[in-house]
């Protein structure tokens, strides 16, 4: 994790989709060059009473699945903390909250991460900020962040488990 100095501001995403709040069953797909990020979407029952669960899996079918491909990334984590320890993460009194999306501006993580790459014989300062974007998804059992130029969605109706064949349609594709 890094450390926030009072320079960081969250912002939320109004353009991503809302996970579902109890199993939102969130998937990272990563190599040097890509970085995909798949969830299942909330997408409430108008005749569900409450009275029962529905227990959700990688392979329950009629889902709608978010698929958030990020371009250019450039590092990610995925893992705690979960939404009840979410007061826990350094952003929390910013404003970062479970089940939504952020972007972070002027962030402590993107700069600790320029000045790492400092040591570079050919590091620009501006060069390295530029276009990176310390982006934040937060979900039920967990969290994920990372450091990407963009992203873009798109769905998928069925499962998360039959969502594999888009997502190597996206993973063929050349990063660049």
């Amino acid at each position: 994790m890094y450390t926030v100095d009072s320079r960081d501001t969250v912002v939320e995403l109004k353009n991503v989709p809302q996970s579902d709040v109890g199993a939102p069953l969130p998937f990272v797909w990563a190599d040097d060059y890509r970085l995909i990020l798949e969830y299942l979407v909330s997408e409430p029952d108008p005749n569900w009473d409450g009275t029962d669960i529905n227990i959700m899996s990688p392979d329950t079918s009629d889902m709608l699945v978010a698929i958030i491909r990020f371009h250019r990334p450039y590092i990610h984590m995925f893992g705690p903390p979960n939404d009840e320890a979410f007061h826990g993460h350094p952003l929390a009194s910013r404003g970062l909250t479970p089940y939504s999306a952020f972007e972070v501006l002027d962030s402590s993580w993107l700069r600790q991460l320029e000045k790492m790459n400092s040591v570079h014989p050919y590091h620009d300062p501006q060069r390295f900020m530029e276009n990176r974007h310390h982006f934040v998804f937060a979900f039920h059992d967990s969290t994920f962040e990372c450091i990407a130029e963009s992203f873009s969605v798109s769905f998928h109706r069925g499962s998360l488990t039959s969502s594999v064949e888009h997502v190597l349609k996206f993973l063929a594709e050349d990063p660049v």
